[in-house]
This record gives structure tokens, sequence and C-alpha cells, in this order.
């Protein structure tokens, strides 16, 4: 049987692409499901990826040499079964028109291993394009301060994000504070948009907090005693789901400590409208939002400190 030149062409490429793979002790030893996606251009099935789902802070690097590739701040769900960036490190991606010049492809700049393709006019952020990537041609390097191990993450919602963090921020214990979205169905929400109540976000801050110095219930304990916990969606004069008042707890522990405060406090008579969410994606809010009171001035206008336990 005799075969185009072209198609003996390709498959002299694959096979000598294959070895360098292999061989090359930079690159790290592929199995045959990554070498069939990130050597010879496959695609992984839809909704299987490791890398889907998944929203730590950290960056995406290429399986086969470790190159950085993408930062998870720049990762939103698409809903295709791929991850999706809109955008790259600069310097780390090389596109290529895939041979029936139909579709752009995306290649590590580094090693050439094959990671997916590019898409623009789409609409699905306001940078309008999308790296459609498989999972299995990437790792994972997670975000880590030199103390991590021994740090814990909360995340709590009273109403106006600057009253809370400014009573966060002044705890003993806390390392770092942050303001921002949590709980809603749109990535990357702006604060205008939030406003509107229709992306279901509420103003959250994200408490760093070292456990040896103050516990969980301690945190959660302020969070109670410096809003109105009875209060459904709004906060004093500030009205919307955007103000409610929600615990999105991290593991089950912390989940356990919020119920038995919530039922000390209905024993105790008070009424509680404070909802329980496992957290999701922390959207950190726009720059000026950030130590509002610390940088203005002032003290919070409705998160008055009063001993409820």
């Amino acid at each position: 049987m005799k075969y185009p030149l072209y198609l003996l062409t390709y498959l002299f490429l694959f096979i000598i692409m294959g070895v360098q793979s292999q061989n090359n002790p930079a690159y790290k030893r592929l199995t045959a499901e990554e070498e069939r996606v990130i050597v010879y251009k496959g695609t992984e099935r839809p909704f299987t990826g490791t890398f889907y789902e998944h929203s730590e802070e950290g960056n995406y690097t290429c399986k086969r040499c470790g190159a950085p590739l993408y930062k998870s701040e720049d990762k939103f769900d698409a809903h295709c079964g791929w991850p999706s960036f809109d955008d790259e490190i600069p310097g780390a991606i090389q596109r290529n028109l895939d041979a029936d010049g139909r579709r752009t492809e995306i290649v590590c700049a580094n090693c050439g291993a094959h990671l997916g393709h590019v898409f623009e006019g789409e609409h699905f952020t306001d940078k309008n394009i999308r790296h459609c990537v498989n999972s299995i041609s990437l790792n994972f390097v997670p975000i880590t301060l030199p103390s991590e191990k021994k740090l814990h993450t909360a995340y709590f919602a009273s109403g106006c994000f600057w009253g809370t963090q400014y009573h966060f921020q002044k705890k003993q214990g806390v390392i770092s504070t942050e303001v921002g979205y949590m709980g809603g169905h749109r990535d990357k929400p702006s604060y205008q948009q939030v406003c509107t109540g229709q992306t279901g976000h509420a103003e959250t801050t994200k408490v760093v907090f070292d456990p040896k110095l103050i516990s969980y219930e301690d945190l959660a304990i302020l969070f109670f005693e410096t809003h109105d916990q009875s209060e459904l969606n709004r906060q004093g004069p500030d009205i919307g789901t955007q103000y409610r008042s929600e615990i999105f707890y991290t593991n089950e522990e912390q989940k356990e400590t919020a119920e038995k405060l919530i039922q000390i406090l209905k024993n105790k008579g008070y009424k509680v409208a404070t909802q329980l969410s496992k957290a999701d994606t922390f959207w950190k809010a726009e720059d000026y939002h950030q130590n509002y009171y610390e940088n203005k001035g002032g003290s919070p206008y409705c998160h008055i400190y009063q001993k409820k336990f």
C-alpha cells in the first residue's frame, strides 16, 4: 500500500517527538495516555479532567517540562468540559494553526507539548478569549506561604465587607484579611454587578489565621458579635442579598463549630438568619475596597460589637 508523502512525514515526526519526549532527561516520563494527548495531539474526554472544576490558588504548569503556563486567577468555568483560561503567563504559550486551517492549537512554548486550542469571540469574559486546555497536559503548583501548613482560612459574610474586615483585621492571631465576593454564579464579578443582586454573591471577608494563636470558634464568635445575625438580606441601612449573613465553611469541623454557636444563640433566645454554605471560589474585590476603614479612617456604621456569648 502506498501512503501520501505528507502522511509519512507526519508519522516520522510523531515517532521522533515520542522518542524525544521519553529520552530527554529534562522532561517528565509520560504515561501512554499522557503521550497520546501531549505528543500526538489527542484530546481527553470532556468533564473527566482533574482540573476541570479545580479552584485552588496557584499556577498551572506544563506536565512534560514543568514550565509555568497559567495563573489560577485567569481560570473560569466555560461549562465546556475542559479547564478554561482567559489569559496566559507572558511568553508561555505558542500558537499554531491546525493542519485543516480551522482551529488554532496552543502548545507549551518551552517544549512544544500540546495543550489544546484557543478560541476568540465567545464573550465568556471581558477578555473575550478562551484557552481550552486538557487537564492531562497540566500540573498544578499551589501558592504557599513559608508557614502555610500552620495557617487556616475562614470566610465570613456579615453585610458590608468594609465593617467585617475592620473587626477581623484587629484580632490577634489573624495573619491577613481580604474582602471579595462568594456564593454566586458569575465568574470574576465586579462590585457594580454584585450590587444588582443578580449574581448571587455575598460581600465576603477572607480571614487567614494562625490556629495556634486564635481558634476558628473565636473568629466565628467575633462574626456573630459584630453584626445582627437576625437580619435577613440586610445590615442596617444596607439592603440586598449581597448583605446577607452567611458563613462559608471550608471543612466539616468549621461547619460543626458554626452549627454549635448558632444553637447556643437560639437557646439564648436570639433569632438567627445566618446561612451556612460550603466555601466555593472567592473573587477578590477591587483594590479600593481593601482595608477601607484603615485607609479612610473612621469606624463601621453597622458593625457594632455586642457581647452575645
